[in-house]
């Protein structure tokens, strides 16, 4: 049974949802609490999020934001905000979908099975600026090709893409690789990175990564200069 996430602070509405949604035939998880919302969401995995844009300690808008730059969790925005430029921004935040209140539950629902049937069998994909990565088989997809990256790129390349623009600390990929932080040497990170870079490179890949000194590694957009 697919699984929906509620992000609706208004409990009256909040509660049609819950009631429409599961007499529809999915489970259904509702956030009460509207701090974090983005780690809350990363937690529960769900197949899909709606999500109102005017929500209390964090905008909608950058909920989504956050949630597209880890994850391919589709989201569904809907919201009393029905001006133009508040669609586009945040379809161009990633969202999927963007529907405005007052709607019709034939309406909702439509839209929620389109969204469903968009992303089956892409539960175990993450997005990059121009390509996805296959996080089960390290399938790496990009202008129409797709190539098998060895296993330590593949686990490279999904720790960068689940951090989205943060820093990754260098013990936290030497976890990655290795399962430990200890009696690692070096060297044999900066191997795997150079590997990962160059491949990167091979297939036109716009994001680089970028040394951060003192603290790790950064996956950046654009063509950024970048260090070994």
């Amino acid at each position: 049974m697919k699984r929906i996430a509620i992000v609706e602070d208004e409990v009256l509405v909040r509660e049609e949802l819950i009631q429409m949604i599961q007499k529809a035939g999915y489970e259904v998880d509702a956030l009460t609490l509207f701090e974090d919302v983005a780690d809350q969401l990363l937690c529960l995995s769900p197949d899909l999020v709606l999500l109102d844009l005017n929500l209390p300690v964090t905008s909608g808008f950058q909920i989504c934001r956050e949630i597209k730059q880890k994850s391919a969790i589709p989201i569904l925005v809907l919201t009393s905000r029905d001006q133009m430029r508040d669609e586009l921004h945040a379809l161009d935040l990633g969202a999927d979908e963007y529907l405005t209140k007052p709607f019709r539950k034939e309406r909702l629902l439509a839209r929620i099975a389109n969204v469903l049937k968009r992303y089956e069998g892409r539960a175990h994909l993450l997005e990059g600026t121009d390509f996805l990565l296959d996080r089960q088989t390290y399938t790496l997809y990009i202008h129409n090709q797709s190539v098998v990256l060895p296993k330590n790129q593949g686990k490279l390349l999904e720790i960068f893409l689940t951090h989205g623009q943060e820093v990754v600390r260098k013990e936290d990929l030497f976890l990655a690789l290795w399962g430990t932080t200890e009696f690692i040497d070096e060297n044999a990170l900066q191997v795997n990175l150079t590997r990962l870079k160059k491949t990167m490179q091979s297939m036109g890949m716009r994001q680089k990564i970028t040394l951060v000194r003192g603290v790790g590694y950064q996956l950046t957009a654009g063509e950024v200069p970048h260090e070994t």
